[in-house]
Protein backbone atom coordinates (compact mmCIF):
# COMPACT_ATOMS: atom_id res chain seq x y z
CA UNK A 1 0.00 0.00 0.00
CA UNK A 2 1.02 3.73 -0.69
CA UNK A 3 2.15 5.64 2.63
CA UNK A 4 -1.36 7.08 2.68
CA UNK A 5 -2.66 3.51 3.31
CA UNK A 6 -4.49 3.71 -0.45
CA UNK A 7 -4.53 0.41 -2.91
CA UNK A 8 -4.33 2.54 -5.80
CA UNK A 9 -3.06 5.71 -6.20
CA UNK A 10 -3.29 8.03 -8.58
CA UNK A 11 -2.46 11.93 -9.00
CA UNK A 12 -2.41 13.57 -12.49
CA UNK A 13 -2.27 10.41 -14.20
CA UNK A 14 -2.74 11.05 -18.00
CA UNK A 15 -2.99 8.24 -20.91
CA UNK A 16 -2.48 9.71 -24.32
CA UNK A 17 -2.45 7.63 -28.18
CA UNK A 18 -1.00 10.18 -30.20
CA UNK A 19 -2.93 13.20 -30.59
CA UNK A 20 -5.72 11.49 -28.23
CA UNK A 21 -5.87 12.09 -24.77
CA UNK A 22 -7.83 9.00 -23.29
CA UNK A 23 -7.71 9.53 -19.61
CA UNK A 24 -6.68 12.97 -18.96
CA UNK A 25 -4.81 14.13 -15.26
CA UNK A 26 -7.26 12.04 -13.10
CA UNK A 27 -6.72 11.55 -9.07
CA UNK A 28 -8.20 8.94 -7.17
CA UNK A 29 -7.50 6.64 -4.20
CA UNK A 30 -8.99 3.21 -3.72
CA UNK A 31 -8.56 2.10 -0.46
CA UNK A 32 -8.09 -1.51 1.47
CA UNK A 33 -11.59 -3.50 1.48
CA UNK A 34 -13.23 -0.76 -0.69
CA UNK A 35 -15.49 -1.57 -3.89
CA UNK A 36 -14.79 0.85 -6.26
CA UNK A 37 -16.63 1.47 -9.53
CA UNK A 38 -15.53 3.10 -12.73
CA UNK A 39 -18.90 4.41 -14.86
CA UNK A 40 -18.89 6.20 -17.77
CA UNK A 41 -19.83 6.36 -21.92
CA UNK A 42 -17.68 4.75 -24.22
CA UNK A 43 -14.19 6.49 -25.01
CA UNK A 44 -14.93 7.90 -21.50
CA UNK A 45 -11.76 6.57 -20.36
CA UNK A 46 -12.13 3.86 -18.32
CA UNK A 47 -10.64 0.59 -20.01
CA UNK A 48 -7.58 3.00 -20.52
CA UNK A 49 -7.57 3.37 -16.75
CA UNK A 50 -8.01 -0.05 -15.73
CA UNK A 51 -5.57 -1.23 -18.06
CA UNK A 52 -2.98 0.98 -16.66
CA UNK A 53 -3.81 -0.25 -13.32
CA UNK A 54 -3.32 -3.29 -14.26
CA UNK A 55 -0.13 -2.71 -15.50
CA UNK A 56 -0.34 -3.88 -19.20
CA UNK A 57 -0.13 -0.25 -20.58
CA UNK A 58 2.44 2.15 -19.86
CA UNK A 59 1.51 5.83 -17.84
CA UNK A 60 1.74 8.52 -20.64
CA UNK A 61 2.25 11.13 -17.25
CA UNK A 62 1.35 11.42 -13.78
CA UNK A 63 1.65 9.22 -10.80
CA UNK A 64 0.49 6.06 -10.32
CA UNK A 65 1.13 3.23 -7.36
CA UNK A 66 -0.79 0.27 -6.94
CA UNK A 67 -0.24 -1.97 -3.94
CA UNK A 68 2.28 0.64 -2.89
CA UNK A 69 4.42 -0.17 -6.45
CA UNK A 70 5.24 1.71 -9.43
CA UNK A 71 4.35 -0.09 -12.43
CA UNK A 72 6.63 0.88 -14.13
CA UNK A 73 9.33 -0.56 -12.25
CA UNK A 74 8.00 -3.47 -10.98
CA UNK A 75 5.12 -4.24 -13.38
CA UNK A 76 5.62 -8.27 -12.70
CA UNK A 77 5.71 -8.00 -9.03
CA UNK A 78 2.41 -5.78 -8.81
CA UNK A 79 0.79 -8.42 -11.74
CA UNK A 80 1.08 -11.44 -9.36
CA UNK A 81 -0.63 -9.71 -6.76
CA UNK A 82 -3.67 -8.86 -9.41
CA UNK A 83 -7.18 -10.99 -10.22
CA UNK A 84 -8.50 -9.62 -13.25
CA UNK A 85 -11.58 -10.42 -14.92
CA UNK A 86 -11.19 -9.11 -18.57
CA UNK A 87 -14.25 -8.12 -19.96
CA UNK A 88 -14.32 -11.35 -22.25
CA UNK A 89 -13.84 -14.69 -21.66
CA UNK A 90 -10.37 -16.25 -22.06
CA UNK A 91 -11.22 -19.49 -21.04
CA UNK A 92 -9.77 -22.42 -22.21
CA UNK A 93 -12.68 -24.02 -24.06
CA UNK A 94 -11.50 -27.53 -24.51
CA UNK A 95 -9.87 -28.08 -20.64
CA UNK A 96 -12.76 -29.05 -17.86
CA UNK A 97 -13.44 -26.27 -15.06
CA UNK A 98 -10.93 -28.07 -13.05
CA UNK A 99 -8.29 -28.23 -15.52
CA UNK A 100 -9.10 -24.20 -16.22
CA UNK A 101 -8.22 -23.09 -12.52
CA UNK A 102 -5.09 -25.40 -12.55
CA UNK A 103 -3.00 -24.03 -15.46
CA UNK A 104 -3.85 -20.61 -14.25
CA UNK A 105 -2.64 -21.36 -11.09
CA UNK A 106 0.51 -22.54 -12.34
CA UNK A 107 1.41 -19.53 -14.05
CA UNK A 108 1.97 -17.97 -10.71
CA UNK A 109 4.08 -20.69 -9.45
CA UNK A 110 1.80 -22.99 -7.54
CA UNK A 111 2.02 -26.55 -7.05
CA UNK A 112 -0.11 -29.26 -7.95
CA UNK A 113 -0.70 -30.01 -4.38
CA UNK A 114 -1.07 -26.10 -3.42
CA UNK A 115 -3.55 -25.84 -5.91
CA UNK A 116 -5.61 -29.09 -4.93
CA UNK A 117 -7.63 -27.77 -2.32
CA UNK A 118 -7.73 -24.06 -3.37
CA UNK A 119 -9.46 -25.48 -7.02
CA UNK A 120 -11.98 -27.01 -4.59
CA UNK A 121 -12.78 -23.93 -2.29
CA UNK A 122 -13.11 -22.10 -5.08
CA UNK A 123 -15.20 -24.07 -7.30
CA UNK A 124 -17.28 -24.58 -4.29
CA UNK A 125 -17.36 -20.64 -3.87
CA UNK A 126 -18.85 -19.85 -7.21
CA UNK A 127 -20.77 -23.06 -7.07
CA UNK A 128 -19.72 -24.90 -9.71
CA UNK A 129 -17.93 -28.27 -7.77
CA UNK A 130 -20.65 -30.19 -9.92
CA UNK A 131 -19.06 -29.25 -13.09
CA UNK A 132 -16.24 -29.85 -12.25
CA UNK A 133 -14.99 -32.45 -14.69
CA UNK A 134 -16.97 -30.69 -17.58
CA UNK A 135 -15.43 -29.30 -20.87
CA UNK A 136 -16.42 -25.33 -20.74
CA UNK A 137 -17.36 -25.55 -24.25
CA UNK A 138 -21.44 -26.11 -23.44
CA UNK A 139 -21.44 -24.23 -20.13
CA UNK A 140 -23.99 -21.01 -19.94
CA UNK A 141 -22.83 -17.74 -19.96
CA UNK A 142 -23.26 -17.19 -16.52
CA UNK A 143 -20.98 -20.11 -15.56
CA UNK A 144 -18.55 -19.48 -17.52
CA UNK A 145 -18.38 -16.06 -16.06
CA UNK A 146 -18.32 -17.25 -12.71
CA UNK A 147 -15.35 -19.79 -13.46
CA UNK A 148 -13.57 -16.28 -15.05
CA UNK A 149 -13.81 -15.40 -11.39
CA UNK A 150 -12.95 -18.17 -9.48
CA UNK A 151 -9.55 -18.18 -11.77
CA UNK A 152 -8.94 -14.59 -10.99
CA UNK A 153 -8.74 -15.62 -7.60
CA UNK A 154 -6.79 -18.63 -7.72
CA UNK A 155 -3.91 -16.16 -6.40
CA UNK A 156 -5.44 -14.98 -3.35
CA UNK A 157 -5.18 -11.42 -4.78
CA UNK A 158 -4.64 -7.76 -2.87
CA UNK A 159 -6.88 -6.07 -5.71
CA UNK A 160 -9.25 -7.56 -8.09
CA UNK A 161 -10.00 -5.74 -11.47
CA UNK A 162 -13.40 -6.61 -13.07
CA UNK A 163 -14.19 -5.40 -16.42
CA UNK A 164 -17.60 -5.02 -17.40
CA UNK A 165 -18.08 -8.14 -15.54
CA UNK A 166 -22.08 -9.32 -16.06
CA UNK A 167 -22.46 -8.41 -19.57
CA UNK A 168 -24.34 -9.95 -21.90
CA UNK A 169 -25.66 -12.34 -18.86
CA UNK A 170 -29.43 -13.02 -18.59
CA UNK A 171 -31.17 -11.25 -15.55
CA UNK A 172 -30.89 -14.14 -12.98
CA UNK A 173 -27.08 -14.72 -13.84
CA UNK A 174 -26.12 -11.55 -13.54
CA UNK A 175 -27.92 -11.82 -9.74
CA UNK A 176 -26.31 -14.93 -9.09
CA UNK A 177 -22.27 -12.71 -10.09
CA UNK A 178 -23.67 -10.32 -7.89
CA UNK A 179 -23.78 -12.58 -4.98
CA UNK A 180 -20.45 -14.51 -5.50
CA UNK A 181 -19.18 -10.46 -5.54
CA UNK A 182 -20.68 -9.29 -2.45
CA UNK A 183 -19.55 -12.21 -0.70
CA UNK A 184 -16.31 -11.19 -1.93
CA UNK A 185 -16.78 -7.99 -0.36
CA UNK A 186 -17.81 -9.38 2.88
CA UNK A 187 -14.66 -11.26 3.10
CA UNK A 188 -12.92 -7.67 2.48
CA UNK A 189 -11.16 -8.09 -0.61
CA UNK A 190 -10.91 -4.94 -2.48
CA UNK A 191 -12.13 -4.94 -6.22
CA UNK A 192 -12.35 -2.23 -8.97
CA UNK A 193 -15.38 -2.63 -11.23
CA UNK A 194 -16.33 -1.39 -14.16
CA UNK A 195 -20.18 -1.26 -15.43
CA UNK A 196 -22.63 0.30 -18.00
CA UNK A 197 -25.21 -1.43 -15.36
CA UNK A 198 -26.56 1.64 -12.61
CA UNK A 199 -28.09 -1.16 -10.83
CA UNK A 200 -24.71 -3.24 -10.79
CA UNK A 201 -22.98 -0.09 -9.38
CA UNK A 202 -25.71 0.73 -7.17
CA UNK A 203 -25.24 -3.02 -5.63
CA UNK A 204 -21.81 -3.67 -5.09
CA UNK A 205 -19.40 -0.39 -5.07
CA UNK A 206 -19.02 1.34 -2.17
CA UNK A 207 -17.85 4.47 -3.78
CA UNK A 208 -17.58 5.11 -7.45
CA UNK A 209 -16.44 7.95 -9.77
CA UNK A 210 -18.41 8.60 -13.33
CA UNK A 211 -15.75 9.82 -16.25
CA UNK A 212 -16.53 11.32 -19.52
CA UNK A 213 -14.52 12.29 -22.21
CA UNK A 214 -10.95 11.43 -19.85
CA UNK A 215 -11.86 13.48 -16.91
CA UNK A 216 -13.60 12.56 -13.36
CA UNK A 217 -16.84 14.59 -13.29
CA UNK A 218 -18.46 13.01 -9.93
CA UNK A 219 -17.01 10.79 -7.48
CA UNK A 220 -18.85 9.60 -4.22
CA UNK A 221 -21.26 6.76 -2.79
CA UNK A 222 -23.90 5.81 -4.91
CA UNK A 223 -26.01 7.52 -2.09
CA UNK A 224 -24.18 10.55 -2.58
CA UNK A 225 -24.16 11.17 -6.16
CA UNK A 226 -28.17 10.76 -6.08
CA UNK A 227 -28.39 13.25 -3.30
CA UNK A 228 -25.65 15.59 -4.72
CA UNK A 229 -26.94 15.51 -8.66
CA UNK A 230 -30.48 14.46 -8.62
CA UNK A 231 -33.52 14.85 -6.28
CA UNK A 232 -35.21 12.37 -4.33
CA UNK A 233 -37.93 11.14 -6.55
CA UNK A 234 -38.51 11.61 -10.10
CA UNK A 235 -42.35 11.80 -12.32
CA UNK A 236 -42.42 10.09 -15.53
CA UNK A 237 -45.22 11.36 -17.72
CA UNK A 238 -46.73 10.21 -20.31
CA UNK A 239 -49.02 11.89 -22.75
CA UNK A 240 -52.40 10.79 -25.21
CA UNK A 241 -51.80 12.36 -27.91
CA UNK A 242 -49.37 15.77 -28.45
CA UNK A 243 -46.93 16.90 -25.22
CA UNK A 244 -48.45 19.97 -24.23
CA UNK A 245 -47.64 23.69 -24.87
CA UNK A 246 -43.98 24.63 -23.29
CA UNK A 247 -44.08 26.10 -19.95
CA UNK A 248 -46.80 23.85 -18.65
CA UNK A 249 -44.68 22.10 -15.79
CA UNK A 250 -43.35 25.33 -14.98
CA UNK A 251 -43.33 25.53 -11.26
CA UNK A 252 -43.83 21.60 -11.11
CA UNK A 253 -40.15 20.28 -9.94
CA UNK A 254 -37.21 20.80 -9.44
CA UNK A 255 -35.95 20.15 -13.13
CA UNK A 256 -37.74 19.01 -16.10
CA UNK A 257 -36.02 17.12 -18.94
CA UNK A 258 -38.65 16.57 -21.93
CA UNK A 259 -37.90 13.60 -23.65
CA UNK A 260 -39.13 12.04 -26.99
CA UNK A 261 -41.53 9.29 -25.37
CA UNK A 262 -42.02 11.10 -22.04
CA UNK A 263 -41.20 13.77 -19.48
CA UNK A 264 -39.30 13.70 -16.92
CA UNK A 265 -40.35 16.19 -13.48
CA UNK A 266 -37.45 15.46 -10.24
CA UNK A 267 -38.57 16.25 -7.56
CA UNK A 268 -38.43 15.99 -3.90
CA UNK A 269 -42.06 15.01 -3.68
CA UNK A 270 -43.27 12.63 -6.15
CA UNK A 271 -47.10 12.04 -4.99
CA UNK A 272 -47.73 15.82 -4.06
CA UNK A 273 -45.87 16.71 -8.29
CA UNK A 274 -48.30 13.96 -9.69
CA UNK A 275 -51.56 15.85 -8.11
CA UNK A 276 -50.37 19.01 -9.72
CA UNK A 277 -50.01 17.25 -12.99
CA UNK A 278 -53.46 15.94 -12.42
CA UNK A 279 -54.79 19.31 -10.61
CA UNK A 280 -53.73 21.27 -14.40
CA UNK A 281 -56.22 18.67 -15.78
CA UNK A 282 -53.07 17.96 -18.40
CA UNK A 283 -54.12 15.19 -20.88
CA UNK A 284 -51.43 12.01 -19.43
CA UNK A 285 -51.68 8.62 -20.39
CA UNK A 286 -49.58 7.49 -17.42
CA UNK A 287 -47.74 8.89 -14.17
CA UNK A 288 -45.42 7.05 -12.66
CA UNK A 289 -43.62 8.41 -9.25
CA UNK A 290 -40.14 6.48 -8.84
CA UNK A 291 -37.04 7.29 -6.62
CA UNK A 292 -33.74 8.60 -7.92
CA UNK A 293 -31.39 6.32 -9.66
CA UNK A 294 -27.44 6.23 -10.49
CA UNK A 295 -28.96 6.07 -13.96
CA UNK A 296 -30.92 9.75 -13.56
CA UNK A 297 -27.07 10.94 -12.22
CA UNK A 298 -25.29 9.61 -15.12
CA UNK A 299 -27.70 10.69 -17.59
CA UNK A 300 -27.12 14.31 -15.91
CA UNK A 301 -23.88 14.44 -15.92
CA UNK A 302 -22.91 12.60 -19.39
CA UNK A 303 -25.94 12.80 -21.70
CA UNK A 304 -28.33 10.75 -23.79
CA UNK A 305 -26.09 11.23 -26.95
CA UNK A 306 -25.36 7.80 -28.17
CA UNK A 307 -21.34 8.06 -27.76
CA UNK A 308 -19.83 5.40 -30.40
Amino acid sequence: MTANGSMIHARGLVKRFGELVAVDGIDLDVRPGEAFGFLGPNGAGKSSTMRMIGCVSPVTSGTLRILGRDPAREGPLIRSRLGVVPQQDTLDFELTVRENVLIYGRYFGLSRRQLKPRIEELLDFVQLTERAGDKVEPLSGGMKRRLTIARSLVNDPDLLLLDEPTTGLDPQARHVVWDRLFRLKQRGKTFVVTTHYMDEAEQLCDRLVVMDKGKIVAEGSPRQLIERYSTREVVEVRFEDARPRNGVFEGLADRVEELPDRVLLYTRDGDATASAIADRGLPTHSTLVRRSTLEDVFLHLTGRTLVD
